[in-house]
Parts: structure tokens; C-alpha cells; sequence
């Protein structure tokens, strides 16, 4: 299972729209290590003047490894993340998560970033198993 749901948040979901908040706070208790990466790459990225800033570091463990996987293959969770933090997400290799700047995307940075070409030169002989 992918997020741990208090009641209260299933039931407003049950029933209606559920709150922007209330999600991002599901999402960072439910992942922390996705939330802890996110946050630390978001943090590099505010502290510099680059259009992106990312993780190359790969998780610890398969379960960190499957919270990066489910917080960015979410539609839901991976825009709620972007909301939150005011970026755009692209994600690489199970492991490496940027942060562009929103006038960023669309950049030749960001168009290499995204690209086919920049995801096949990000391969190494130990990522393929991810």
C-alpha cells in the first residue's frame, strides 16, 4: 500500500473533496523518505541560482527505493509534491529526483533533462535492477 490513510482523511475522501493539506501531510508521514528527498533537493535548489537541482544518491534500502518509486509515479501524490514545494518533479533510475524552477521548464536544460538521450547517458551497469 502506497499511503497510510488516517479515517478522517478516507472519509473526506469518501465523501468528497479532500484537501490539498490534508494530502501532503498523508503523503509526507506515509513516505518520509521520498518526503526527506524531495525536501533536501527542493532546500539545494532554493539555495542556489541553477535551474535544477537533483539526487544522485540511490535510497539506502528497496523500501526507500519503493517510496521514491510510489510518491513520483503517482499522478496525485507526484502533483501535490509540486504544488507543495512550487517545482516541477522529473524523475530518473528509481533514485534520481530534480527540482526545475517552474520558468525552467521548457528549457534546453530541462528538454535534456526529460529526454530519452539524457535518460539513457544517466544508465550505469548498477541501476539497471531498478
Amino acid at each position: 500500500m502506497s499511503l497510510t490513510v488516517p479515517p478522517a482523511l478516507l472519509e473526506a475522501a469518501e465523501t468528497g473533496p479532500v484537501d490539498d493539506d490534508a494530502f501532503v501531510a498523508c503523503v509526507r508521514n506515509s513516505l518520509p523518505y521520498a518526503w526527506d528527498t524531495v525536501s533536501r533537493v527542493v532546500a539545494d535548489l532554493e539555495s542556489s541560482d541553477a535551474e535544477y537541482a537533483d539526487n544522485v544518491v540511490p535510497p539506502p534500502t528497496e523500501a526507500e527505493r519503493g517510496q521514491l518509486l510510489r510518491a513520483l509515479a503517482s499522478d496525485a501524490i507526484r502533483a501535490s509534491l509540486e504544488r507543495h514545494f512550487g517545482v516541477k518533479l522529473t524523475f530518473q533510475n528509481c533514485h534520481r529526483v530534480a527540482a526545475f524552477r517552474l520558468p525552467a521548464v521548457g528549457s534546453d536544460t530541462y528538454r535534456w533533462f526529460v529526454s530519452p538521450r539524457g535518460q539513457l547517458l544517466n544508465q550505469s551497469p548498477e541501476l539497471r535492477d531498478c
